[in-house]
Formats: structure tokens, sequence, C-alpha cells
């Protein structure tokens, strides 16, 4: 797994997407106080759960997969004029 050219800058963005996505459905309502690790491993198992995301085979589900994962995944939501996609 190569790491990404803004991977970090894309996982934020991720996790920002994410949490609105999972809060619009009326899922989740993250607290100030939750880990980003932990927003991390709901989001993926959000997006795995409602077919957005192919999931990961569960022996090689790791915080630094589902952060990739979750970066490719924003990466492809990305106007192709966005500063991170370049």
């Amino acid at each position: 797994m190569k790491k990404l050219k803004h991977e970090n800058e894309l996982v934020k963005e991720a996790i920002r997407v994410g949490v609105k996505y999972g809060e619009d459905r009326g899922v989740v309502k993250f607290e100030a106080t939750d880990s980003a690790a932990d927003k991390i491993e709901y989001i993926y198992r959000l997006l795995v759960h409602d077919k957005l995301l192919q999931p990961l085979p569960e022996e090689q589900v790791s915080q630094k997969a589902m952060r990739h994962r979750l970066a490719l995944w924003i990466l492809k939501k990305l106007p192709k004029d966005h500063p991170l996609s370049k």
C-alpha cells in the first residue's frame, strides 16, 4: 500500500465528510471528545455497510489500512480541480 500524496489532508477531509454523512443519516452523533481513530473506524464500517466502500479482508483491517481506504474514497469524490486531487 503506497502512501498517497496529501494522504493526511485527505483523511481529515474524509473524516469531515464521513461525520456529516453519518449524522445526516441519523445513525450516529459524534462528540467533540471522540478520537480521530474512533471516527475513522466508525466511518469506514458505515461506508462498508452502505456498500460505498469495498471492505478489507478482516485480518487486514487496521487503522493504517482504514485511513488509506478513506483517503482513496474521498479522493474519488473530490472535483478534478480540487487542490488535494493533484
